[in-house]
């Protein structure tokens, strides 16, 4: 490889290298918008937080219930019985 064939490397990788600090893409500045959209849209009162009121109309049993199915979906269910089944020997 001559001269002119180095030349041509060195250029090429000079290239890549300023191509590769070239500023962030769109995909870049627009990563989470569509999240953060999404949860600013779900917000029915965004003065809901002042309210200190004590919440009221809902059963206490009603919601105790809730809260216990709540916490049994996060309970891991038993591991099923693991059976061994002997058939024959090995080296005898």
């Amino acid at each position: 490889m001559g001269i002119k064939g180095w030349i041509l490397i060195g250029s090429i990788a000079v290239f890549l290298a300023l191509a590769s600090c070239a500023g962030p893409s769109r995909l870049e500045l627009d990563y989470g918008t569509s999240k953060k959209i999404a949860a600013f849209n779900q917000v029915l009162d965004p003065d809901a937080e002042k309210n200190l009121d004590p919440v009221e109309g809902f059963d206490g049993n009603a919601a105790w219930r809730v809260v216990e199915k709540y916490q049994k979906e996060f309970e891991k269910p038993a591991p099923p019985p693991a059976y061994v089944f002997g058939v024959g020997s090995i080296g005898k």
